[in-house]
């Protein structure tokens, strides 16, 4: 019975290493092509680890492009975007989930009616009123149709679902007002999940393509994902540059997940089984 046990143990481990390799070897060809020179990147057979490692593809991509100023854009719209998002649906969740007031619960069906319809659907009205109001090619095109997340307002309702009555009932007692209970006792309840959103929300405003692409033609206007673009044509088949732009761009979104590891993992696993 034991060594039926260490069996099943053994095959689950080979497993999860299997998957960790699968999952891995796209960074791990990434990383190690950033070190190849250009002809080594495209020689057949491919090498996988450099035969000598080489960062002339980290001054190619660095003196390429603003990459100083393209990394304070990311940042800068990451940051606003975070920020809004946590603000505005934390506040729209606590409504829709304690809150009684005429047709809340068609205004929710309504916020949850925009989950089903691909994003890209929103675009051109996007577009147009970003180009109504003047600000194609600015910074704040960047960050303000992102502000507002149905996804982000239906996970921290659930959140707010979970926590009893009682407390609420307890705090209106003792004289608090609905801000009040919001922020000294509810906010603290729902970390974990004010953590989650925190970052699903950097990872899709750092790594977001499409919508900064369209709206920002200048480089020193764009984001890290449509500047490194870029590159393919100015540097035609330069795939150590390219690769070198992707492993400088990823790198603050490996630092938040291990920063914020098993906040991140409690916030999925409580999103996964409250509902």
């Amino acid at each position: 019975m034991k060594r039926t046990s260490s069996y099943k143990k053994l095959l689950t481990h080979l497993i999860l290493i299997a998957g960790i390799g699968i999952t891995a070897l796209p960074f791990l060809w990434m990383l190690c092509t950033s070190f190849k020179t250009k002809g080594e990147s495209m020689a057949i057979p491919p090498t996988i680890l450099p035969e000598r490692f080489v960062t002339e593809a980290y001054y190619n991509v660095l003196t390429a492009l603003p990459f100083g100023r393209i990394y304070m854009n990311t940042i800068f719209s990451t940051v606003i975007t975070v920020a809004g998002q946590v603000m505005i649906c934390t506040l729209a969740a606590y409504s829709f989930a304690r809150i009684r007031f005429p047709g809340r619960d068609i205004l929710f069906l309504v916020v949850l009616s925009v989950l089903m319809v691909p994003g890209q659907i929103f675009l051109v009205p996007q577009y147009l009123i970003i180009q109504k109001v003047g600000l194609l090619d600015t910074m704040p095109a960047l960050f303000l149709p992102n502000l507002f997340s149905a996804f982000g307002t239906f996970m921290m309702r659930q959140f707010f679902l979970s926590l009893p009555d009682e407390l609420e009932e307890a705090a209106i007692l003792d004289g608090c007002g609905r801000f009040q209970i919001l922020i000294k006792i509810m906010m603290p309840l729902v970390k974990s999940g004010v953590v989650a959103l925190v970052i699903f929300t950097a990872k899709f405003a750092w790594n977001d393509f499409m919508w900064p692409l369209i709206v920002n033609t200048s480089t020193t206007k764009m984001t890290l994902a449509p500047a490194l673009s870029t590159l393919q044509g100015q540097h035609l088949n330069d795939y150590p540059a390219q690769m070198a732009g992707a492993v400088l761009a990823v790198i603050p979104m490996i630092v938040l997940f291990f920063v914020f590891q098993k906040q991140f993992i409690e916030g999925v696993a409580h999103t996964g089984v409250k509902g």
